[in-house]
């Protein structure tokens, strides 16, 4: 992978594509606001639909030139964010949960969802290494909860947030994909009481929460994840984006 997140480009030109179709389909449709059609000249508004009619490609061309710009900024989020976690990795850090070394030089940042069932498998891959390589890799936790298709995934991140202030997220977050299939309030609740958590404390950290994972949604969103789980890491032998399959490889030194 030579390039950071170059395999969203295909994306790009499939959302550039179906967006000039739909914004040509608007333009004729419905080419004034509601609130201002009876001060339409009728005569130019048959005019300017005939322009459009007769020139189409003016539309499209001018929103595959706005997806390029749009495109261009992602691109300048993806350098930049890399730059960072090579050069001052705080930054990309932040207040996020870390575990493993914290003199490893090699980092990686983990966009996740804890009711998404490939994340729950990637935990158990990512235990797994950061036993057999307690030396050789911090682990970065971001929240990135899909909330269209997961209910519970925002309340279970709330809830790991709030016992990351009682100094507890790994054990919470192993609890949460442990049980993921019981995913509630009740659990939140049950994992807290085992946890031996300040149950009060707890109640009101997750009324605190969302700001914390909204910036991590924020970051995900300028860097055009669209999926989890999602990796980067920063290694003395590899930078940008990786696949789970590959992280054992790069701490090695082998790629």
């Amino acid at each position: 992978m030579g390039t950071l997140f170059n395999w969203f480009s295909p994306l790009f030109q499939h959302l550039r594509t179906w967006t000039a179709i739909g914004l040509l389909l608007l333009a004729v449709t419905l080419p004034f606001p509601a609130q201002a059609a009876s001060r339409i000249d009728p005569q130019l508004e048959q005019q300017v639909l005939q322009i459009i009619r007769e020139h189409p490609e003016v539309i499209i061309e001018t929103v595959q030139s706005y997806q390029q710009q749009q495109q261009q900024k992602v691109k300048q989020s993806q350098q930049t964010f890399l730059q960072d976690l090579k050069t001052n990795p705080q930054t990309v850090i932040g207040e996020s949960p870390t575990t493993g070394s914290a003199q490893s030089k090699t980092l990686l940042i983990e966009f996740s969802d804890f009711q998404c069932p490939y994340c729950a498998e990637a935990h158990k891959t990512l235990k797994e290494l950061l036993a057999k390589y307690p030396d050789k890799i911090r682990l970065v936790y971001k929240n990135l909860p899909l909330v269209s298709i997961h209910a519970e995934a925002l309340p279970a991140a709330k809830a790991a947030w709030a016992a990351y202030q009682q100094d507890k997220f790994w054990e919470y977050h192993d609890a949460l994909f442990t049980n993921q299939k019981q995913l509630g309030e009740a659990l939140y609740l049950n994992i807290a009481k085992n946890l031996n958590l300040d149950l009060s404390k707890f109640k009101r950290d997750l009324a605190l929460a969302a700001p914390a994972i909204t910036k991590d949604v924020q970051l995900a969103e300028k860097l055009a994840v669209s999926g989890t789980p999602f990796f980067v890491i920063n290694s003395p032998t590899f930078s940008g984006v990786v696949q789970l399959a590959d992280i054992e490889s790069i701490l090695t030194g082998a790629k």
